[in-house]
Order: structure tokens, then sequence, then C-alpha cells
């Protein structure tokens, strides 16, 4: 057998084991937390090397399946794996495609950042952390790669269940009161959930998405108004999820109650209800759905405007730092859904674009804001165990000859200690994606949002600067709120590092500061790879507003044929059966 030989075997192999590869995502972690039930809570360091090894791997399993999404050819590519081995709609289906495996990919990171910084104090604040991350790893992998409204419901409750733990690790009466509500209005949703999905089923005898978006244009004129309730009822439940306006009162209290790594996860948690809208939306209310056409998408402007407005305010308002974070994602989350409900295929391209580095950015700030305030409230190191570093200490610093302040310390050539210049720049990175200001990948996103609104048909169309009523107001909000997003960060970041503060020098373990650093390099690479980027989400952006490819692949997709048994053979002398 030659090389080439060799490789186009191993090539094929590849290509046929990769479909098998999407339950990866789901099995892993749901193996990984049963593993870690059965030890003890003495055995630390295993559930620790447990966790950091399975969101690794799952990290790596992430890549490879956005590889193959996205390399196997046509704009259309769709991976399709029936775990039941029966053929939808009346089996479980899942489904890959550039979106899903985006989703994944981003949450595999924000994961593997989450779980390295919990390792160096968080993870001990309460019991059964490591297997509840992994749970609610299962949950959100789940959401992003099933096919059907059923299932969905199923992987919101694995993840909703294992965030109330992860919420409440620490304890504490803040986190409890918190917890309590976010709790109480997740069930809500829940419930709402529900009685959204039967309507659903009452109306069109389906649950499976591809189905749905089958059956939608075939709905009876009589029951199209209570389609619409259905439908309005669902949204509901996914928008509290998305932190809308005025739905959101939870979320800022309950994302600043949780410890910094549980902070970080849930910056992930108001992207899966923006996810599942954008799924939900383009494929039962597209172009193709006849007379539901693009319904609700003027509430979904509206309301992601006025999420907006309100997120930018809070951050104006907000005083501690946690706060500051969670109102980012309330403005990142009102970016998107009014993005979503203008149904452009150039404004999903680019809010694709900033979907990741928002949450990103975000992410890394409920890191850092766990940090600062220990080091500004302590005044003490963040690393206590550590010795004094003697590099590190201005008053080991040489004065002689140098220029001295009214307090005999250093005025010229002062030294910052390096964990205050990590902190201070790894907040400016922060600042400047948050705000959306150049050079980094927020202001790359922002730059292609504004010009998909200010030409509607497209980029490259002939006949722009007619967004419109609801662009030119979408337009006018990225920019203001971006201002204010801006005002409150320098101003947070004035207060923390400018200011003059008595207090000790702060120093950071390597397994807090990694984590950070490594965020906040994956914006700084999303800006370097722009082009590659954006030419993937207008991919993505392009099949999820055509999604007869979607459907027909789903509906499709056949099972595998199970062994043909034999005829028995008869014994000498006997009849054959």
């Amino acid at each position: 057998m030659t090389a080439a030989s060799l490789l186009d075997a191993l090539a094929q192999s590849a290509a046929h084991l990769m479909p098998h590869l999407m339950l990866a995502p789901i099995a892993l972690p749901l193996l990984t937390a049963a593993l870690m039930l059965l030890l003890r809570e003495e055995q630390q360091r295993l559930k620790i090397a447990l966790n950091l090894l399975s969101t690794a791997l799952g990290l790596a399993v992430a890549v490879a399946l956005l590889a193959w999404s996205s390399d196997a050819g046509a704009p259309s590519t769709l991976g399709v794996y029936l775990p039941g081995n029966w053929p939808a709609p009346f089996g479980i289906v899942l489904a890959l495609d550039r979106l899903s495996a985006l989703m994944l990919v981003l949450t595999s990171t924000v994961a593997l950042a989450s779980i390295v910084f919990a390792t160096s104090r968080w993870h001990r604040a309460g019991v059964h952390y490591h297997p509840l991350f992994q749970f609610q790893l299962m949950g959100l992998a789940g959401a992003f790669l099933t096919a059907d409204l059923f299932n969905l419901f199923v992987f919101f409750e694995i993840m909703l269940a294992a965030s109330y733990g992860l919420l409440l690790h620490g304890s504490g009466r803040a986190r409890v009161q918190a917890g309590l509500h976010y709790i109480a209005i997740n069930l809500a949703a829940s419930s709402l959930f529900l009685i959204g999905v039967s309507m659903l089923y009452g109306i069109t005898g389906t649950l499976n998405m591809a189905d749905l978006a089958r059956a939608i244009p075939q709905v009876a004129a009589g029951d199209r108004g209570l389609l619409h309730a259905a439908a309005g009822i669902l949204a509901t439940a996914f928008l509290i999820k998305a932190a809308v306006w005025p739905l959101n009162f939870w979320l800022v209290p309950a994302y600043s109650a949780a410890t910094a790594p549980v902070g970080a996860l849930f910056a992930l948690m108001t992207k899966v209800g923006v996810y599942t809208l954008l799924r939900l939306w383009t494929l039962m209310f597209g172009s193709e759905a006849g007379a539901s056409a693009l319904f609700g998408g003027a509430w979904l402007i509206g309301g992601g405007m006025l999420t907006m407005a309100f997120g930018a305010i809070g951050m104006l308002g907000s005083q501690r730092l946690t706060h500051l974070a969670g109102f980012a994602a309330v403005l990142s989350s009102g970016t998107l859904l009014a993005a979503v409900g203008m149904g452009q295929g150039a404004l999903t391209a680019a809010l694709l674009y900033y979907l990741p580095s928002s949450t990103l950015a975000v992410s890394s700030l409920f890191l850092l804001a766990d940090l600062i305030e220990r080091w500004r409230n302590d005044g003490t190191s963040t690393d206590p165990d550590d010795e004094d570093a003697p590099f590190l200490n201005p008053e080991l610093l040489p004065t002689q000859g140098m220029n001295l302040d009214d307090d005999e310390e250093v005025l010229i050539g002062r030294v910052i200690p390096a964990a205050a210049a990590f902190l201070g720049l790894a907040f400016m990175v922060c600042t400047l994606v948050i705000a959306g200001l150049p050079p980094l990948s927020g202001f790359v996103g922002k730059v292609a949002m504004l010009t998909a609104l200010l030409n509607p048909l497209g980029l490259g169309a002939s006949d722009g600067l007619n967004p419109g009523p609801a662009g030119w107001g979408l337009l006018a909000l990225m920019i203001g709120t971006g201002l204010l997003a801006l005002i409150a960060l320098t101003r947070a970041g004035v207060r923390h590092f400018w200011a003059a503060h008595d207090r000790a020098t702060p120093r950071l373990r390597v397994l807090e500061g990694l984590p950070i650093a490594a965020l906040l390099l994956a914006c700084v690479a999303l800006t370097f790879q722009a082009g590659p980027m954006l030419g993937f989400t207008q991919a993505t952006a392009r099949a999820l507003h055509a999604p007869g490819a979607y459907v027909h692949a789903v509906m499709s997709a056949t099972p595998i044929p199970g062994p043909v048994s034999r005829p028995a053979t008869a014994a000498p002398g006997e009849k054959a059966p």
C-alpha cells in the first residue's frame, strides 16, 4: 500500500467516524460527572485532574467538529446523528452545523478557563463543584446539538439544575437570596417552555425542528393565531434566559453573587437563549414560512433595543465590578437580539462574529473583578501563601539620586508591579472589546454590524444608506451604548487603578492569571483572523436564512440497518422451520 492510498484510507476512516464524534460533547461530561460522584469529596486532586482533562478533551473535540463542519465543502454542510437509530421526526436527532459547532468551541473555551481559575481556590468553597460543572457542560452542549424541542427542554433542565447548585456554591446570604430568585424565575420559564411546546405539538403534530419548518407553512388559517400565541409563549421562555428587558431583573444580582468562575461560565447562559431564538426563528419563521414569515421580528428588535439601553444605563450606575460585568452581559445580549430581529443575512453574519468576542470579554471581566476587588478591599495580596517578591516591592528599590515625592517615594522611574500591570492591561483589553473600540474584535464586530445596517441588502449592495427607522434606531443605540459602556468602564478603571489606595502590591497565582490571559488572547486572535472568521460567519448566516438544506438533511437521515438474521438450518431428518 502506497503512502497516498494509506492517507486516503485514514481520511475516509476519519470522515466515517466524525458523525459519531457528535455524541462526545454530551457523553464525555456525563461520564466524567458520574465518575466523580463515585469519588469521595476528599479526593479533590483527582477530581481536579478529571475535570481539567475532560474539559480540555471537550475543547479538542469541539475544535475537530468545527473544522469538520467548515471543511466539508458546501455552505449547507450538516452532520446528523440518530442516537436511537430511529428516523426523524420519530426519534432523537442530533444535528451539527457551523453555528452549533461555533457555540461548542466557545463553550469549551470559556469552561476551560473557568475551571483553571477555580482550581486556585473557589472549587473548595463547597461540595460537588466538579460534577455540577460537568453536568452544566453537558446541558449546554446538548442544547446546541439537539434538533427537537422535547430534548431541548431536557437539556435546558439539566443545564439549569446544575446552575442552581453552582450559583449556591460557597453559600452565604447573598448567594442564597439571589439563588432563590434565580431558581424561581427559571422554574417559571420552564413552565412557559412546556406550555408553548405543548401548544405547538397540538397544532403541528411534531416537535422536530426540521419537521416544524415544513409544517408551519401548511397550518390552517384558522389555527394561525393559536400558532403565533404558542410561539410567543415559547419565545418568552427563551427571552427570559436571553435577559431581555424587563425580564432580566434577576440576572445582575444572581451573576454578581456567584463565585468568579461560575459568573464567567454563566456569561454563556444568556447566549443559549440568543442561540435558541436564532435557530428556531430562522427555521420556523423564515422567509419560507408563508403567512407567518418573520413573525415576531419587531418584538425582537424592540426588546433588544430596550435591553441595550437598560444594560448601558446599568453599567453607568454600577459601583461594583461584578455588577458592571453583569450589565455588560445584558448589553451584549440586547445587541444580539435586536440584530437577530432585523432578519438580514449580512447582519446575522456580523452578530455571529460579535457574539464570541463579547462573551469572552465579559467572562474575563468576571474573573478580573474577583482579583481586583480582593486586592482593593482586603489590602492584602491575592496570593497570601506566597513569599514577598523583592523585585516587586517598591520599598526595596534604590532611591539615591532619584526624585522623590512628598512622602519620599520614588517619583521618576517608579516600577509598576507586574501583577498590577497585568490586571490593568487585562482590564483595558476588556474595556476596548466591550465598548467596541479599535483595534480589537469588539470594534470589528460593531463595524460589521453597522455596515450591514447601512446596507440592508447585504455587503456590496449598491443602494445602501436605507436602513429604515428600526435600523437607524439600532445604529444610534449601538454607538450610544458603546459610549456609555466606555464611560462606565473608564471610571471603574480610574477608581481601581489610577486613584491612590493604601494597599499592598497585588500578586497573582499562575492559575488565576493564565485563564484571563487566554480569554483575552482569544479576542486578539479573533481580531487578527477577522477575515476568515467573517467568511465563516457569512457562510453560517446563509445556511441559517436558507434552512432548506437543514430540513432536508435532518428529515432524510436514515437509520443504520440492523444485522440480517440467517434462517436456522435443520438437523438431518428434521424439517426446516
